[in-house]
């Protein structure tokens, strides 16, 4: 099996870099806490890994050349970002009402988000989602990687071993990021700036999904 492993390294680090849903859903999770960044970092690792199995499977092209599957898909991911974004800017103004309420008394640390079992399995669920629902992540492997895929060789085992290689950097990658952003955590501590990421945060979060729902 012979494959371009310099240009689809290329292309991974390139499609990494450049942010998206899967980015600021890993940063805002780190900014709460290292550890929900972490589980959601894994989270949308393994969204990608369904991606790459159904890719594999050849599940993809069904899905892409059905309008209504890939319509579907898209839809509910388009609503599950909306739903993250309005979410997160109701939690900023809930926030900054309780402290006026407070006339300033309280400090707003970042929220622990309960005990770190919950704050797993939440960062790991919007991690997951993000990545499943996303149309994007279905494309890359049925439109990009074939591009790397040696026509000798099993088409299957071949996007299966680049599809592994993709979430082995992707994994490192996510975690030197959490490692980043987890160091706003004392910037967010301040309960304005901690407001204003939120609202900003969210409202990113609503733009990304109209704009994947509008999108053909």
């Amino acid at each position: 099996m012979t494959v371009d492993l310099a240009g689809f390294l290329g292309v991974v680090l390139v499609a990494y870099v450049v942010p998206g849903p899967d980015f600021l859903v890993v940063v805002r999770s780190a900014a709460e806490d290292p550890s929900k960044g972490r589980a959601a970092a894994l989270g949308a690792q393994t969204g990608l890994c369904v991606h790459m199995l159904a890719a594999a499977a050849g599940l993809s092209v069904i899905a892409t050349r059905s309008p209504v599957v890939y319509d579907g898909i898209r839809l509910s991911g388009a609503a599950y970002l909306v739903y993250l974004g309005v979410r997160a800017v109701f939690a900023a103004r809930r926030a900054a009402r309780e402290r006026r309420d407070a006339n300033g008394a309280a400090s707003h640390a970042p929220q622990e988000g309960g005990p770190v079992q919950g704050r797993f399995r939440s960062g790991f669920t919007e991690g997951f989602l993000t990545n499943l629902l996303n149309p994007k992540a279905a494309l890359f492997f049925l439109s990009v990687l074939p591009q790397f895929v040696d026509g000798d060789g099993s088409p299957a085992q071949q996007i299966f071993f680049l599809g592994m290689l993709d979430v082995a950097i992707g994994i490192v990658y996510w975690f030197a990021v959490v490692v980043v952003a987890a160091r706003l955590r004392a910037l967010l501590a301040r309960p304005k700036v901690r407001d204003r990421w939120e609202l900003a945060s969210g409202w990113l979060f609503i733009a990304i999904g109209v704009s994947v729902a509008t999108v053909a």
